[in-house]
């Protein structure tokens, strides 16, 4: 069952900008607090960015801080991650997932998880 609806994903060069989408057709967003993860083959997921629903607090991690931006729509129940000034390190597969423990970089407190979107920077 699907619990999130990632897009936004895509090829560009480094320097260039990608907004990722994380849509939850099925449950408001409101007591959640919402994260960012990415993977690359045979490593762990990343927590790259958070926010925190109730109150808009964010947190970014510091291979992103000053680059990305994560916000909220909840009019659409919608997440979105800003990525400018990509780099070819930031290429993975990102996912958004939901926990109720607030934001935190343990994927096993995360509840609901979306199917990931692949994001390629390249040359």
């Amino acid at each position: 069952q699907v619990q999130f609806v990632e897009s936004g994903g895509g090829l560009v060069q480094p320097g260039g900008s990608l907004r990722l989408s994380c849509l939850a057709p099925r449950f408001n967003l409101d007591y959640y607090s919402i994260a960012w993860f990415r993977q690359l083959p045979g490593k762990e997921r990343e927590r790259v960015s958070c926010i925190k629903i109730s109150d808009g607090s964010t947190h970014h991690g510091n291979s992103v801080k000053g680059r990305f931006t994560i916000s909220r729509d909840m009019t659409k129940n919608t997440v979105y991650l800003q990525m400018n000034r990509l780099e070819l390190e930031d290429t993975a597969i990102y996912y958004c997932a939901a926990t109720f423990h607030g934001c935190q970089s343990d994927t096993s407190r995360y509840n609901y998880w979306g199917q990931g979107t692949q994001v390629t920077v390249s040359s």
